[in-house]
């Protein structure tokens, strides 16, 4: 994805610090204390323009969502969903989701979403890939047990490379559509990806997995 530079997007960043946190390592296993809540947190991993998570925080006032979204000129147009709804149980970081661990502390979120990740194509690009098994191992890090991941995509070499990944790191299956549009899941929320492909009739691959009980 080619990427338009936007310039003003670092001061706009910079003038909203109530949406998009600034140093957030210093909420890690405090993140209640912000929400002012005891709700259960799920995240967004390439939160994009902020369609997908900020439905979600509509729909579903007592659940905390944290938006994360590296590129700067990508997330303002989130952070302009957000000013525009100003939902307090939504919030933006602009961070790299290798630093996750530095964010959250271990049993801080309940749930991950990876909507329509970059599939990486490339074998030397493998590490790249969201679900590759050292991001799996960080996700780990930071759910409860038995936590859960979300995955959406439109690539289906990048959906079937992520069954078989979830698989080997010993992740339980819980839901899979080979074409999530024409199956019976109720509750969809679309992101601007996913209406753009599936209006071209691509199909939309999604799958739900939980990390395994940890033996006592």
């Amino acid at each position: 994805m080619r990427l338009r530079n936007k310039p003003w997007a670092k001061e706009k960043i910079a003038a909203y610090p109530q949406y998009i946190i600034p140093q957030p390592e210093q909420y890690k296993g405090r993140w209640h204390e912000l929400f002012s809540n005891g709700h259960p947190i799920h995240i967004e991993i390439g939160t994009g323009k902020g369609r997908f998570i900020t439905e979600m925080a509509k729909m579903n006032p007592h659940i905390n969502y944290i938006g994360i979204e590296l590129y700067e000129s990508v997330i303002v147009c989130a952070l302009d969903k957000l000013i525009e709804n100003d939902l307090p149980n939504l919030r933006l970081l602009n961070v790299n989701a290798k630093d996750l661990t530095n964010i959250f502390a271990k049993g801080e979120v309940k749930r991950i979403y990876l909507n329509f990740s970059d599939p990486w194509p490339k074998k030397r690009h493998e590490k790249r890939r969201l679900t590759y098994r050292t991001f799996l191992e960080l996700y780990e890090n930071i759910l409860v047990d038995e936590g859960e991941i979300h995955f959406k995509t439109d690539n289906r070499g990048l959906f079937e490379y992520s069954l078989v990944s979830f698989s080997q790191y010993g992740l339980v299956l819980q839901y899979v559509s080979l074409d999530l549009h024409r199956s019976d899941f109720e509750g969809n929320v679309m992101t601007e990806y996913e209406q753009k492909f599936s209006e071209k009739g691509n199909p939309i691959y999604r799958c739900e997995v939980k990390y395994r009980k940890p033996m006592s």
